[in-house]
């Protein structure tokens, strides 16, 4: 029998197994956790350690935070080196990508701690940073969608940073702390109910676990055909994966439709409209003809318009580029327009909210709030450290079970 051909980087690997470079790490890795079970009394040879993971949900900012203060909590009752893998999907994401900024975070866990809530207690990102980050992606992307929007202008606004770095580039830093891995919803399998849902993306490959195909990290993102790659496409920033894993993204027509009623317009409508904000916004950064703008501003005002059944509230001034001479002033009034366009399309949305009571919803799920105050922030890590705290046995008790069960 002649020997198995050698994987390429360029080529899809197809088998169910894990990739030889997670394998050695996670063998190291089983090194942290024994010694950790042993602390706690509970004994187990090394090919016998448990795999223990911890899998954080979506949740936007209340996701990020929540489990920040868990693994701050965890780290506190010495539980955090029992951890072998840690996963995420949206919100939770949000947070793993803060964290595996910082070389072996696991170590310094307090001080990083303190260095994100900081920056989450901060301004933020500027509407110009932004909209310069979004034309980035525009420029520099074959395929640019919603997903490049998302990330520009609404991830953003909650992690309160642009994250250029790479998943492959920031692993490097990394040989003490649990295993990333990024989880992704597949929109199609997930609406068809057909194939496999989940899509992960870690530090070595991005892929579909129950299929076993993957492809090299460096490679998400590119075409491939046949196994083979046959379109590259740079490699993904950080700012890009943490959108790309939303998992509002995955239920968008749903969503639409279930906040809008059965008797609102088409998602398409609402689509068209970001999509026309993006281009007067990338319009003004390249300094486009005042027809080009006029265009669009008349697309935005006639579509809002209609899906208010002409009950919008006005935007501001006709929009005139280049009639001062003065690109800072066309950029400031961009900016308001931005703002303005975006505060009636929420306005649309809650008009179609299906609560009675929508006061007290947002009192209690601020999932899709705007970006919580320090005190929150402060509020939140609390509470979800406490989570943990009361539970601590609880957990030890099934780790130990898990231990003696292999």
């Amino acid at each position: 029998m002649s020997a198995s051909k050698p994987q390429q980087r360029d080529e899809v690997r197809i088998k169910h197994s894990l990739n030889k470079n997670e394998k050695a790490f996670v063998a190291r890795r089983r090194n942290t956790v024994l010694q950790c079970l042993q602390k706690f009394n509970i004994h187990c040879s090394q090919d016998k350690v448990p795999n223990i993971a911890l899998l954080g949900s979506g949740g936007g900012q209340r996701a990020m935070v929540g489990l920040l203060g868990s693994l701050v909590q965890l780290d506190k009752a010495g539980l955090l080196d029992c951890i072998l893998y840690l996963s995420g999907v949206s919100g939770s994401t949000w947070c793993m990508a803060s964290l595996y900024k910082e070389p072996d975070w696991s170590t310094k866990l307090e001080t990083v701690k303190d260095k994100i809530i900081k920056r989450l207690s901060g301004e933020g990102v500027n509407w110009k940073d932004a909209f310069a980050k979004l034309r980035k992606y525009y420029y520099g992307k074959d395929f640019f969608s919603l997903t490049d929007v998302w990330a520009a202008m609404f991830v953003t606004s909650f992690v309160k940073e642009i994250d250029e770095g790479t998943l492959t580039d920031e692993w490097k830093k990394h040989s003490k702390d649990p295993f990333p891995i990024y989880t992704v919803i597949d929109k199609h399998c997930k609406q068809s109910e057909e194939g496999d849902p989940w899509f992960e993306i870690n530090p070595y490959e991005a892929g579909y676990s129950l299929t076993g195909a993957f492809v090299d990290a460096s490679n998400f993102g590119s075409q491939f055909h046949k196994g083979s790659k046959k379109t590259h496409q740079n490699v993904l920033d950080m700012l890009y994966l943490q959108a790309v894993c939303s998992s509002a993204l995955a239920d968008g027509e749903e969503i639409w439709k279930w906040i809008k009623g059965p008797n609102s317009q088409s998602i398409e409508e609402y689509y068209q409209v970001l999509m026309d904000l993006v281009d007067m916004n990338l319009a003004v950064l390249e300094g486009t003809s005042t027809t080009d703008i006029s265009a669009l501003d008349q697309s935005i005002k006639t579509t809002l318009n209609d899906i208010s059944g002409g009950e919008g509230q006005p935007l501001c001034k006709a929009f005139c580029l280049g009639a001062s001479a003065d690109l800072k002033a066309d950029k400031q009034y961009m900016t308001q327009y931005t703002i303005d366009v975006c505060n009636q399309f929420v306005k649309l949305k809650l008009d179609f909210w299906p609560f009675d009571q929508i006061d007290s919803w947002r009192k209690n799920h601020r999932t899709s709030n705007l970006p919580y105050s320090p005190e929150r922030v402060a509020e939140l890590v609390d509470v979800a450290g406490k989570n943990i705290s009361n539970n601590k046995e609880k957990l030890l008790e099934q780790i130990r079970a898990a231990a003696e069960a292999k």
